[in-house]
């Protein structure tokens, strides 16, 4: 599978897992501090290839989607489940453990960041579907990032993380619905 987009990922262990899954090229952020000159190359890159940004489902990688979204915001973002970015013996998470298979389903499922006004889910409706203050919000949110392929987010940023990706509420409600099926 060839990608046309530049992907963006924090380290060479998940360049060359990208590699031996995809036929693609990437950017190497270097970790969390991220530079200005990174941050200029994934612009120049965003403007002649696209950029895809492929981080680790953890903080750290977080925090770098964010710091690229706010400078390039017009990226695609992929997203794996933690479940699925675990090292062996549960050790560490990342790209870098991740499948061939489950990074290829990621680069299927992209989502592309959106400036502009688009649908803000109400904060009531997060908590009357137990996505914020409430006991198992936690575990719902994880699932919910996992089926709307957005990833996890805290209670805080998922109205956020809902709006930026442009997630409708019939979107929100299929999704929600999948989960309370699961649980049954």
């Amino acid at each position: 599978m060839k990608i046309k987009e530049i992907i963006v990922v924090e380290g060479k262990d998940d360049t060359v897992a990208i590699k031996n899954a995809v036929d693609a090229d990437t950017i190497e952020t270097g970790g969390s501090a991220i530079n200005r000159e990174i941050l200029e190359r994934i612009k120049h890159a965003q403007k002649t290839r696209g950029v895809i940004v492929f981080t680790d489902p953890d903080f750290p990688g977080q925090k770098i989607r964010h710091t690229i979204s706010e400078y390039v915001p017009e990226c695609k973002h992929a997203f794996l489940p933690k479940e699925l970015a675990k090292g062996k013996n549960g050790r560490g998470i990342g790209v870098e453990h991740a499948s061939k298979e489950s990074i290829i389903k990621a680069l299927t499922g992209l989502h592309q960041s959106y400036e502009g006004e688009s649908e803000l889910i109400p904060m009531s409706v997060l908590i009357d579907y137990h996505l914020v203050s409430h006991p198992a919000s936690k575990v719902r949110r994880e699932r919910l990032g996992n089926i709307l392929n957005i990833g996890y987010t805290n209670g805080k940023q998922l109205q956020k993380r809902l709006q930026m990706f442009q997630i409708t509420t019939e979107q929100l409600e299929e999704a929600v619905s999948q989960i309370n099926q699961e649980e049954s």
